[in-house]
């Protein structure tokens, strides 16, 4: 089953991701319910998820080659750990978010490595700049809410992973070792 067809090509929507840990799923999602949200469409707690880099729609025929090539990223040699602690929203986007004040170099050297690996497909999603995050609430249109406690989660990885996007729910295909 696939999101989309280009001509007679079935197609999926991709993206790399650190999936996150159940029980920290659940303390942020606890987290942003304290901050008694009037807008936006919170994202589910299953699909909380700290995206490296998207892909898009890409043949079902390539998958076989875009994860071979993300097994030969090399990676930090050790668990990321990044520190989500700056309540943000993306005016354009309506988006509200979880980000680190600042992103690990690790983090950066492992997302810089994927978008050289995706190079030769050509990905046109591929070119955004990268800003590390994760989305609490999507169609969000207000200002950036108040909290009571501010937000102090660290989401430790050992593992990246290639998820598809299917009817609003994630679901990892293929997963690789970070140490």
């Amino acid at each position: 089953m696939t999101d989309e067809t280009r001509g007679d090509q079935p197609l999926k929507r991709l993206f790399f991701a650190l999936d996150c840990p159940p029980a920290q799923r659940k303390a942020i999602a606890q987290w942003r319910s304290e901050l008694g949200l009037r807008t936006g469409k919170p994202v589910p707690a299953d699909n909380f998820h700290l995206t490296l880099l998207f892909l898009g729609a890409v043949p079902l025929a390539q998958i076989g080659e875009v994860c071979e090539a993300a097994a030969k990223v090399r990676t930090p040699g050790e668990a990321l750990r990044i520190s989500l602690d700056r309540l943000q929203v993306w005016r354009r986007a309506g988006v509200l978010s979880l980000a680190p004040q600042q992103a690990p170099q690790a983090l950066l050297r492992l997302v810089y490595a994927l978008e050289q690996a995706m190079l030769p497909f050509r990905f046109e999603e591929a070119t955004r700049e990268y800003r590390p995050h994760l989305t609490l609430a999507r169609d969000y249109r207000a200002p950036e809410p108040e909290s009571a406690t501010p937000p102090e989660f660290f989401l430790r990885a050992e593992r990246f992973a290639l998820f598809e996007s299917h009817k609003g729910r994630y679901r990892s295909l293929a997963d690789w070792p970070l140490i």
